[in-house]
């Protein structure tokens, strides 16, 4: 799991797919949700998967207009493809996840 900051965000999202996991300690939703994405990250093995704390990052959630978090945003070569906010189930987030690949 790649863990993201200001200074590496750019580099290592401008090439191939990669799944960003928007979050911050004081969120609960976001630590229930964390373990299931983390065990996505091992069933798309073709899609970087990656964390970034907003609260150490604000730079970078304010340019992408976060306003909720947990929030997921798909990248495919720097660019957002889709986003999903709010805790949901490891399966619904499976599907999700699929789906915005899938378009892509």
């Amino acid at each position: 799991m790649l863990n993201l900051n200001n200074e590496n965000f750019e580099k290592e999202t401008e090439k191939d797919s990669v799944i960003v996991d928007f979050w911050a300690p004081w969120c609960g939703p976001c630590q229930m949700m964390g373990p299931a994405f983390e065990s996505l990250s091992e069933k798309f093995e073709k899609v970087k998967f990656a964390k970034m704390n907003i609260d150490e990052n604000p730079e970078i959630a304010n340019k992408l207009g976060i306003q909720g978090i947990p929030c997921l945003i798909v990248l495919k070569d720097g660019k957002e493809n889709g986003r999903i906010v709010g805790f949901m189930s490891k399966d619904i987030l499976e599907n999700k996840i699929s789906e915005i690949l899938n378009k892509s």
